[in-house]
């Protein structure tokens, strides 16, 4: 894996803060990003269900994996120098309950149109 794209809404504060926050970050895997539900989205990704990406965080690898949800954010950390340790645990751990509650919540609150409905 040499890249991982995230498709996030660059029209919600939240999503664009946290994106903003990704790339200021030291990344072991260079993460790009698209807005989320975009032409470009279609067109890079086109077996990918792209009006999901509007209500949920996605992130694409260049070898075709996709994550969503708690489980992307998961694989944003895991790109980040500082933050890869802290990835792995949570993935190893299984128990993705705390986390997917605290993204689900953060969600359906965000510039009062939930990602995940």
């Amino acid at each position: 894996m040499r890249s991982l794209t995230v498709l996030a809404d660059s029209g919600c504060g939240l999503c664009a803060g946290a994106a903003a926050w990704l790339e200021r970050q030291d990344q072991l895997v260079p993460l790009r990003f698209v807005q989320a539900g975009s032409e470009e989205a279609r067109r890079r990704f086109p077996g990918l269900d792209v009006e999901r990406t509007r209500r949920e965080l996605a992130v694409v690898s260049d070898d075709g994996g996709v994550w969503w949800g708690d489980r992307a954010f998961v694989m944003c950390l895991w790109a980040l120098d500082r933050h890869r340790a802290r990835a792995l645990r949570l993935a190893r751990s299984g128990n993705h309950a705390p986390l997917r509650r605290a993204f689900l919540w953060i969600s359906r609150r965000r510039n009062g149109d939930p990602c995940l409905r």
